[in-house]
């Protein structure tokens, strides 16, 4: 949501139930993003927040899974950094296809906030850190919330609700 065109949005996300789910590789980018979704849920009202911890992003889906049910949100946190070999492919493919999947397969709306960069500077400045261009976290954050309010003004089959 980042760049020329990227929207301000305005949520009120009071009464809902919001999971962080962050890996633990990187804690000072990881630290960051974690602070930046605390900060958007903060300011959209949200008041019951958990934080989960996995090892790694290749983690995440599997968290996802188990932690959909039980909330209107989920806000999902990793960093893969580019190394030198196929590995860096593998994991953001498996992670971006399985936090999708549980997005889908369960309804619950998923803030996507995997940063895949080419190296450390480039993550550090999407963390959300002082002098950091982006604010991931915070943006993965408030589209969660975004989205919730979105799918309930929805009928369930996917039309407007009118009156």
């Amino acid at each position: 949501m980042a760049g020329h065109g990227s929207p301000t949005l305005t949520v009120d996300g009071s009464g809902l139930r919001v999971a962080i789910i962050a890996s633990s590789w990187h804690d000072t980018v990881m630290d960051g993003l974690v602070d930046g979704a605390h900060r958007a849920l903060e300011q959209a009202g949200v008041t019951d927040v958990d934080l989960v911890r996995v090892p790694g992003s290749f983690e995440l889906p599997v968290a996802c899974a188990r932690l959909a049910p039980s909330y209107d949100a989920l806000v999902v946190l990793g960093v893969v950094i580019r190394g030198g070999t196929p590995h860096f492919d593998y994991v953001c493919s498996a992670a971006t296809d399985g936090i999708t999947r549980v997005a889908v397969t369960t309804g619950v709306p998923i803030g996507f906030g995997l940063l895949t960069c080419d190296d450390d500077a480039q993550a550090l400045d999407r963390a959300g850190l002082p002098g950091s261009r982006e604010d991931k976290g915070h943006e993965a954050a408030t589209a969660a919330v975004a989205t919730v309010n979105t799918l309930r003004e929805l009928a369930p089959q996917g039309r407007r609700q009118t009156t």
